[in-house]
């Protein structure tokens, strides 16, 4: 028993001194999350990246109805939405894009409203084209359900089910007076 316990003492002391390999095991430890990291650090960039992409080019196009542009070419919703794809076709799936330009009375009551119903998917009953008139105040929202390739780990990016999240751009405005 004591010749057992003299063996196993050895091979402790021995292993611990050992120290071929270590950092090949220290790695293999630490790459896995390394990796979802950086690959997550990826994704908030992207995310970031293709909101500011269809921010811009939300802009460009509500430009053409806030100085009546549209209004006189007689275009109409899938016009709007196809002058926004031309801007965002670049990172985006255009099918997907979803407009939403709606006439208000005042800037006081000028409110969107959660496009997103219970279920966490776009609801799009409320969602029309009214570029209104010369002096209109106009609000202008485009929807992007963009698909996250990191899983979000529970830390709140993906805002839609099947891991997704909802890009929103948003413009209001008084349309010029521009002669019907």
């Amino acid at each position: 028993m004591i010749v057992l316990r003299k063996a196993k003492t050895g091979f402790l002391r021995r292993f611990r001194k050992d120290r071929s390999g270590a950092s090949a095991v220290e790695f293999a430890m630490i790459a896995g999350p390394f990796l979802l990291l950086l690959l997550g650090l990826i994704e908030v960039a992207l995310v970031f990246f293709a909101g500011n992409v269809l921010e811009n080019a939300t802009m460009e196009a509500a430009r053409q109805v806030r100085t009546g542009q549209m209004q006189s070419a007689g275009a109409g919703a899938a016009e709007f939405r196809q002058r926004v794809c031309d801007r965002f076709e670049i990172i985006g799936d255009c099918g997907e894009l979803r407009v939403d330009v709606r006439v208000f009375e005042n800037f006081s009551t000028v409110q969107g409203g959660n496009p997103l119903n219970d279920d966490g998917e776009l609801n799009e009953d409320g969602f029309g084209f009214d570029p209104g008139g010369a002096g209109d105040i106009v609000l202008v929202r485009v929807f992007y359900p963009w698909r996250l390739n990191v899983p979000s780990l529970g830390f709140g990016l993906s805002n839609m089910p099947g891991n997704q999240r909802l890009l929103i751009a948003a413009t209001a405005f008084r349309n010029e007076p521009f002669d019907d």
